[in-house]
């Protein structure tokens, strides 16, 4: 660390929403390029300044700041240089060397005690005296609540977004109930507020200490999948995470509940939570999810209308079809198709090749043949892209379909939280909607898409319960069929150009809990072995640079890198590092920026991380003009990294469907490398060849259904790499992460009566 004092020279850049900053101090007679978030700075003033040297590889030597403190302007040159820098509207140059020329060092208390004396300066009314005094003190206010907040270890970014929030009102809550932060502004969580409270001398077992961490702990559960806890997991959860172990545990290592069930009986009397027995368990919802999966229950009931078909019609459409595609349908196809006209939702499911496709293109045909608007939709653009590809018909992701509008309510890590354009007072205008890959959407995606369901509009939802859950949470797919209210077909037939392929027939086999044969007999299925981590990433390496490409007819960006884990040499994090030096080596003519443990080229294959529905994309023909724009790019999408500018700071990024992004380089936070990435992240996604190095593994991440996600990522071809004894277990290994939802418990127990709750966060 390194400290300097001296004068704000020059400010380059600063970005007013977060206050990022770029400027140059003067510190005796050198110039020091400085970057941080300055809760406010102006040109001018004389700050301390702690920070880090590093290297930038364009502009050199900086301090990137940790800290800073303002020392008081009390001589002419800083007084002057201050006023005239333009951080005061109104004011140049011209009219602050006029104040200081009449008031001399005396300027600030002046300004601070007599303000209406600047009406002896030419130029200045009383008006303007009176707003450029406002001015310096809302400055000043904003420096002092920075200084005092960072007294308690908020960093310089969050003092500001806290400030802007609260404003002088901040003081109060530290000192009253500083879990209000955690609760109230978005990106602040229950960590952060716990710290500052820690600080500022709250008890660790103060009451406002106990219940805002037995909320938090239900809502870090979401991260989960779940959208409850039984209590008893809530409050041992609760005193784990609240370091309370020993206050509450007993001696024979039970814990004593009936200690916090004062808390949470307040928590519940706040409606906070929301306590419902569900299996002889006592569920406990944040009142956001019960609210929602009960709204989603009772939309989708709502729209099970039925629709009473003449079936020798319908029989003889369908016959229609089947001649003129050269198809025949077997009788679960036929049963689902035939489902679809008679019932306002259908659910088809079914494992990879068994005519899931077919079936959709049928479906899609009966209902163009009377006339109806259909609107295809899947989670993601890859999905979407490839449902467009299978059907021959135009589908988007079920956010644009959806029409978002890129603004978002409190929290930014829920999807509840979107905001779309079509809701249930403009609904998508259609009579028949069929999204595809369900398995993927989660409770607040299928509430959103819901709201904007006319009545009437038939719904079909595809997917394959056995592919891994939603990564948000609920298990949407899974507890829409388990509750028998719904017309569900369930493919299982595989039909034989498919059966002929390794990657289906194996697939059924790993399904179905069977072993499989890594005898490479097959020209889709391919085994490697390696007994090493390093063997296996060498090996990798080979496939993707020299074997698979030709193999596959695809290039190696295209090759996938599919692994269950992220830390390690075969993990997320090691194995992009290694394989960006082969796909996308260092080139004086590629430009490049270090962004935390990663370091971005151009070229580079990346993936978005976080649902972000505010950034804006656009789609520009070769010349550069833009012929379609909108907003939202979302977790998981990927793309590569076409254009930076270290100057600007600013890098862009063509995603599927050429959406072109610009991020600056503090949103490319939101931005890792892709070579690699972990089966989760590949859910919805179909890639020409995936490469799976499995070795060794956490028990609990090497499970059955992760392993057949993977291997049905991949269209042309699957290779294995490791040892077969890992690759077997993990077929056996059928625990599955036990996700706590309410969705089939509200849809059995729904009462038709029942008011529908809004989210009331």
């Amino acid at each position: 660390m390194k400290t300097i004092t001296g004068y704000v020279e020059i400010i380059t850049f600063r970005n007013e929403e977060n206050g990022y900053t770029v400027l140059t101090m003067s510190v005796g007679k050198k110039d020091v390029k400085v970057t941080g978030v300055f809760g406010y700075i102006g040109e001018g003033e004389y700050i301390e300044v702690e920070g880090e040297e590093v290297f930038h590889p364009v502009f050199g030597e900086q301090i990137k700041m940790k800290s800073y403190k303002t020392i008081p302007a009390n001589d002419e040159y800083s007084i002057r240089k201050y006023l005239g820098s333009g951080a005061i509207k109104g004011l140049g140059l011209a009219l602050a060397d006029r104040i200081v020329d009449k008031f001399k060092e005396d300027t600030f208390r002046i300004v601070d005690e007599e303000p209406e004396r600047l009406e002896e300066v030419r130029g200045i009314s009383y008006k303007k005296a009176m707003d450029i005094a406002s001015q310096i003190q809302a400055k000043k206010d904003i420096r002092d609540a920075m200084i005092f907040l960072q007294k308690y270890g908020i960093s310089s970014a969050m003092s500001l977004k806290i400030y802007n929030y609260y404003g002088e009102e901040i003081y109060q809550i530290i000192k009253k109930n500083p879990y209000r932060i955690a609760d109230e502004i978005r990106g602040i969580g229950f960590t952060t507020a716990d710290e500052i409270a820690k600080r500022a001398g709250v008890e660790v077992n103060a009451s406002i200490r106990v219940k805002s961490g037995m909320v938090y702990a239900l809502s870090k559960a979401s991260e989960s999948g779940h959208t409850y806890l039984p209590k008893e997991n809530l409050i041992q959860a609760t005193i784990s995470l609240l370091g309370l172990r020993d206050q509450y545990q007993n001696a024979d290592g039970t814990y004593n509940m009936d200690l916090l069930d004062n808390y949470f009986i307040d928590l519940v009397m706040e409606k906070k939570l929301i306590v419902k027995e569900i299996n002889e368990v006592q569920a406990v919802f944040l009142s956001t999810y019960y609210y929602t999966e009960m709204n989603v229950a009772g939309m989708l009931l709502d729209l099970d209308l039925s629709m009473p078909a003449d079936e020798f019609v319908e029989s003889v459409k369908l016959d229609t079809i089947q001649r003129k595609n050269n198809i025949v349908l077997d009788d679960l196809q036929k049963e689902a198709v035939m489902a679809t006209q008679s019932n306002g939702v259908v659910i088809l499911t079914g494992g990879p090749g068994t005519g899931k496709t077919t079936t959709i293109n049928a479906i899609i045909q009966m209902f163009e043949s009377d006339n109806l608007e259909i609107s295809l939709a899947a989670p993601t653009g890859r999905a979407a892209k490839r449902m467009t590809e299978t059907t021959g018909c135009q589908a988007q992701t079920i956010h644009r379909l959806l029409e978002i509008n890129g603004s978002t309510g409190t929290d930014d890590s829920l999807d509840m939280d979107a905001k779309f354009e079509r809701n249930e007072t403009n609904p998508i205008e259609a009579d028949v909607i069929i999204i595809d890959e369900m398995s993927m959407v989660d409770i607040f995606l299928m509430h959103s898409l819901l709201k904007a369901v006319a009545h009437g509009t038939r719904l079909v939802l595809v997917g394959d319960i056995n592919q891994l859950a939603s990564v948000g949470p609920g298990n949407v797919l899974k507890d829409i069929i388990d509750s028998g209210k719904f017309k569900v077909v369930t493919l299982n037939k595989i039909f034989r150009q498919a059966g002929e392929s390794g990657i289906v027939t194996n697939a059924h086999k790993i399904n179905e809990g069977k072993a499989v044969e890594l005898d490479n007999s097959t020209k889709d299925f391919l085994y490697i072995r390696r007994n090493t981590p390093q063997e296996a990433l060498n090996a990798t390496i080979g496939l993707i640079m020299t074997k698979l490409p030709d193999y596959v007819k695809s290039t190696p960006q295209e090759i996938q890198v599919l692994t269950p884990m992220k830390s390690g040499i075969l993990g997320v994090e090691n194995m992009n590092v290694e394989l960006q030096k082969y796909i996308n080596k260092p080139d004086k003519y590629k430009k490049e920026h270090e962004f935390g443990k990663y370091i971005f080229r151009e070229g580079d294959k990346v993936m978005q991380i976080k649902n972000n529905y505010q950034i804006e994309w656009e789609v520009r023909l070769p010349n550069g003009a833009c012929i379609d724009s909108g907003k939202g790019v979302f977790n998981g999408d990927l793309g590569i990294i076409k254009n930076m500018n270290n100057d600007s700071q600013i890098l862009e990024v063509e995603f599927d469907e050429n959406k072109m992004v610009t991020y600056t380089f503090r949103e490319a936070e939101e931005l890792e490398l892709a070579y690699a990435i972990t089966i989760h992240k590949s859910q919805g996604s179909e890639y020409p060849a995936v490469i799976m190095p499995l070795v060794t593994g956490y028990q609990q991440l090497m499970t059955r259904n992760l392993l057949y996600t993977g291997i049905t990522r991949a269209k042309s071809c699957v290779c294995i790499v490791g040892r077969e004894d890992t690759f077997q277990g993990m077929i056996k290994n059928e625990d599955q992460h036990k996700r706590y939802s309410g969705l089939q418990w509200q849809l059995q127990t729904f009462e038709t009566d029942k008011e529908p709750v809004e989210n009331d966060k």
